[in-house]
């Protein structure tokens, strides 16, 4: 039966390889992109001329006004027949930046802008036309851990502080420094595990939403932000270590994605898949009084995009 899934972050990197797993996993679906500029026009068209299902709508997940007209379009299209049912969410856009002095245009810090508030407002603008039964997935992050054995000392771990103060620049010391924007971003993995937890109980019945982690994939322009240095450390040295078990390559990651994705992997509502099963996440992403604030405070920071 034909139906619609959503997909961001699906131009480049692992989720440009899952795409292709997805489509050839799901003919029936009809693909629709929210991509900024013309990636996600070039990617429908090149798609759609193999004889695939594919439409793009732009959006820029930076902009919270850019994100809910981007939903609305979809409901609307969804409304007046253009798209077959909503049965599917994938938000693989994330961004990592390098300090933690970065706004979004609506006064917000850009990481947990793009990591935490896009994902909320897609979902809260389209809940209520999810047919079941869907999936929403969601990409986190084994950063959230915070320790040596997962983060192998690359990434800084979280640290929780009041939702509204997460929301907003120099929430941490030295706010522009690397160290800082990668707490940031371990910080907002954790948080979208919280709020995965959340929707879990109030999404409808028949509607999963869980989190997958593909582990360190070197290439997916993840930095794409950062300073040439960095740049140059992503591109060139970092590659090297999925040819270790440290890592996984594009493919593997894209793959296993898209088994997450078409429901392949079992894994049930609020949980949190690692590659290819599902296992608990860190024992400090299981707190029921952290996730409720951390939903009331959402809600309230985006109200203005939600309502």
């Amino acid at each position: 039966m034909s139906h619609t899934i959503i997909m961001t972050g699906a131009t480049r990197g692992f989720g440009r390889v899952a795409v292709e797993h997805i489509l050839a996993g799901s003919p029936q679906a009809r693909l629709v992109l929210l991509a900024r500029g013309s990636a996600g026009d070039e990617l429908a068209s090149d798609l759609s001329r193999r004889g695939r299902s594919v439409t793009s709508i732009p959006a820029d997940l930076l902009s919270l006004d850019s994100v809910r007209a981007a939903a609305d379009e979809v409901g609307r299209r969804i409304d007046e027949g253009e798209l077959p049912p909503l049965r599917g969410l994938v938000s693989n856009a994330g961004l990592l930046f390098t300090n933690d002095v970065t706004e979004n245009p609506d006064g917000f810090e850009a990481t947990f802008a793009v990591n935490v508030l896009a994902n909320h407002v897609l979902i809260r603008r389209l809940q209520d036309r999810f047919e079941s039964p869907s999936r929403i997935v969601i990409t986190v992050s084994d950063a959230h851990f915070g320790d040596f054995r997962h983060n192998k000392g690359m990434m800084p771990g979280p640290s929780w502080k009041d939702p509204a103060l997460l929301a907003r620049i120099s929430a941490f010391p030295k706010a522009e420094t690397v160290t800082a924007g990668g707490i940031a971003y371990s910080t907002s993995k954790l948080a979208a595990i919280y709020l995965i937890h959340e929707y879990a109980r109030r999404l409808p019945r028949g509607v999963d939403i869980l989190g997958y982690n593909p582990g360190f994939v070197p290439g997916t322009g993840l930095n794409r932000d950062a300073g040439a240095a960095v740049q140059f450390v992503m591109r060139t040295i970092m590659p090297l270590m999925a040819l270790t078990p440290l890592a996984s390559t594009q493919q593997e990651a894209g793959r296993h994605f898209a088994d997450v994705v078409l429901g392949l992997t079992p894994a049930s509502s609020g949980s949190y898949v690692d590659r290819t099963r599902e296992i608990r996440s860190s024992a400090e992403s299981y707190d029921l009084d952290r996730e409720q604030r951390l939903w009331t405070a959402v809600e309230d920071l985006t109200r203005p995009f939600t309502s």
